[in-house]
């Protein structure tokens, strides 16, 4: 289970997530299972967990545990599946967004320029939309946005002209050959370079914005009072996203007030932002981008 995915944060984030060793609790990207074996290791007989993750090579590591339901589906529709299981609301939810170690580091995904492979993305692989097929059919002006929103590209325009014309001489099909296209416009460090635009093909592919937020609109609605909702960005645009939710409960980050102007905020913020430790980063190279916040839910 640690050879696929090697999970970041792992004490820090569970200390923060159980509050009831009897609770419900979600988490709702289990990948490897590496953070949901450690939820279990703290919940009484009684208490449940339930995970999800829409990538079928996940679920084939999926942990031997009466108290665990797997529930197969994009996070996005934690709500509509909590109301299907007919469970109480949760007293914890969990979410270590981003991509799975294994993910990134199987050679067919096309997740990674470091392998040649189809340009896929996919993390549910029976969704249509791939990486090839946005390279392909997009609209120059509609790359530009997906490179500049989702990646931070600086020369976006200047990219997206240059795959518009390439793929007019037979088609952007593989990592190779996005790779050539971005080595004749990379500026800055090219592994930053690659990473960021790759992340952004990643994001467009996955809807991984809309999902996120629709989760966190989700899970307002099944956490119990006083429970906890702990998440671990990797990149800006998810951090911002959670620390504007966490301090308001809305994904505008912009809380109601009443008639006499005071804020009607359904989640709090719970100590600082937590970053991991030295020697964390050293044994895992991916956790030097993560970012964990932790709210309460009022």
């Amino acid at each position: 289970m640690s050879d696929y995915h090697v999970p970041v944060l792992l004490k820090e984030s569970v200390d923060a997530l159980i509050i009831d060793n009897d609770g419900v609790y979600v988490d709702v990207t289990y990948g490897g299972g590496g953070h949901s074996q450690e939820i279990l290791k703290r919940l009484s007989p009684k208490g449940r967990l339930i995970v999800f993750d829409q990538d079928g090579e996940a679920e084939e590591n999926t942990l031997e545990d009466e108290r665990l339901i797997f529930v197969k589906a994009n996070f996005r529709h934690i709500y509509r599946y909590w109301r299907w299981l007919d469970v109480p609301k949760v007293s914890g939810i969990l979410a270590d967004l981003g991509v799975s170690s294994h993910q990134f580091d199987v050679d067919y995904r096309g997740f990674s320029y470091r392998f040649e492979a189809d340009l896929d993305m996919r993390m549910n692989e029976k969704s249509a939309l791939t990486a090839a097929l946005v390279l392909n059919n997009y609209e120059e002006k509609d790359l530009v946005s997906v490179f500049s929103e989702y990646g931070e590209v600086r020369n976006s325009k200047k990219l997206a002209r240059v795959i518009c014309d390439e793929r007019q001489q037979g088609g952007i099909r593989t990592t190779q050959d996005l790779n050539m296209i971005l080595d004749s416009v990379v500026i800055g460090e090219r592994s930053k370079y690659f990473s960021q635009v790759y992340q952004a093909l990643r994001i467009e592919v996955n809807d991984e914005m809309g999902s996120l937020k629709e989760m966190l609109e989700g899970a307002l609605r099944i956490l119990e009072t006083h429970s906890r909702l702990v998440i671990i960005s990797y990149h800006s645009l998810e951090d911002r996203l959670a620390k504007r939710f966490i301090r308001s409960g809305r994904v505008d980050g912009v809380a109601p007030k009443d008639d006499f102007g005071r804020s009607l905020a359904e989640m709090k913020n719970v100590g600082k932002m937590i970053l991991p430790n030295e020697e964390e980063q050293k044994i895992n190279s991916r956790s030097r981008s993560a970012k964990m916040r932790i709210g309460e839910k009022i």
